[in-house]
C-alpha cells in the first residue's frame, strides 16, 4: 500500500488560502504560491484582485490559447482580464494600497517570526531587484496572510522565533498557512494559535517542524 501524502500540495495550499476570501474583498496576491489563489476563488464569492503594477480585476491564469505577453502581474506572470478589469499607473496602484483600500494581501515568505514579522524580499549576498511593493502591502493592507512551505530545502523551519533575514515588516502577519497547517493570531494577541492541521499531518510532526512558540491547544 502506498504511503499517504502528508500535508497540502502548493495548489492545495492556495485553495485553502482562498477559503479566507470574503465577498466584496479587494485582494492583492504576492509572488509565488499566492498567485495560485486566483484559480481557487470559491463559487459565489466576488472578489477583485489588484496588482501593484497597475491593474484591478485580474482573472485566472491563462490557458496556452489565452496567453497575451502584454498582460502580466507584478511577478511578470501572464494573466487574463475580466469585463471589469481596469489599468492605471503604479502611483494610483500604490495610493490604493497605502490608503488602506485593499482588504487582504496573501504573500509568500522566506521566514515568519512568532510575533508576525515577515522576511520575504532578499537573502544577503544574493542579487535582488528590490523590495517591490511588499513593504507597502504589509503596512497598508487591512489583513495579511503568509502562504509558504513550512520548512526550507534543508528541512529547517521557516516559522521561527526571530527572523534572521532582512525584514519586510514587523508584527503585520495575521495568519500563516503552510503545507502542514493553519495558524492565526487574534486581534491584540502576540502569539499564533494552531487552527487546523493539513491532511495526514500529526500534531507531533508540525510541532517538530515549528521553531516559533505558538499556542497548540
Amino acid at each position: 500500500m502506498a504511503d499517504l501524502k502528508t500535508g497540502w500540495t502548493r495548489d492545495q495550499m492556495a485553495a485553502r488560502a482562498a477559503q479566507e476570501l470574503e465577498d466584496g474583498f479587494y485582494v492583492n496576491l504576492g509572488i509565488g504560491i499566492p498567485t495560485l489563489v486566483a484559480n481557487h476563488i470559491p463559487d459565489g464569492v466576488n472578489v477583485t484582485l489588484q496588482s501593484e503594477n497597475g491593474m484591478l480585476g485580474m482573472g485566472p491564469f491563462p490557458t496556452e490559447e489565452e496567453i497575451d505577453a502584454d498582460l502580466i502581474n507584478a511577478g511578470k506572470q501572464t494573466i487574463t482580464t475580466l469585463p471589469k478589469s481596469s489599468f492605471f499607473d503604479s502611483a494610483t496602484s500604490f495610493a490604493m494600497i497605502r490608503g488602506g483600500h485593499i482588504d487582504l494581501s496573501i504573500l509568500g515568505a522566506m521566514e515568519i517570526s512568532e510575533e508576525g514579522d515577515i522576511a520575504n524580499w532578499m537573502i544577503p549576498g544574493k542579487m535582488v531587484k528590490g523590495m517591490g511593493g511588499a513593504m507597502d502591502l504589509v503596512a497598508g493592507v487591512k489583513k495579511c496572510i503568509a502562504l509558504f512551505d513550512h520548512t526550507n530545502k534543508r528541512g529547517e523551519s521557516k516559522f521561527i522565533k526571530t527572523c534572521s533575514l532582512p525584514l519586510t515588516g514587523q508584527k503585520c502577519i495575521h495568519m500563516v498557512i503552510t503545507d502542514l497547517g493553519v495558524f492565526d493570531r487574534a486581534e491584540g494577541q502576540t502569539r499564533f494559535r494552531l487552527r487546523e492541521l493539513a491532511p495526514h499531518v500529526t500534531l507531533e510532526e508540525i510541532k517538530a517542524k515549528t521553531e516559533a512558540e505558538v499556542i497548540w491547544e
